[in-house]
């Protein structure tokens, strides 16, 4: 699962752009480690060294898990029937 604004605000927390950050998140999720990507993959990420990889991992597996969080906790109020409009926001 990638969203764009995960994208952009890695993008923003690592100092690259928004097309390093997807091409990164794609190997990742194929399998690819970070130490392999820094050093076989660098013409794909545009040059992101290690430690933006390494951050970039970790960010997105933060965000991932928090939108999983709040996708949960959204089922559960709306099962009770106390989904507001302002609470889907």
């Amino acid at each position: 699962m990638m969203n764009d604004s995960f994208c952009r605000i890695i993008a923003g927390e690592i100092q690259a752009n928004a097309g390093q950050v997807e091409a990164a998140v794609r190997l990742l999720d194929e399998g690819n480690t970070v130490p392999f990507i820094a050093r076989y993959r660098k013409e794909i990420t545009g040059g992101l060294d290690d430690t933006q990889l390494r951050n970039l991992e970790t960010r997105l597996g933060y965000l991932r898990e928090l939108e999983d969080r709040r996708q949960a906790i959204l089922k559960s109020i709306s099962e009770q029937g106390k989904l507001t409009d302002e609470l889907a926001i």
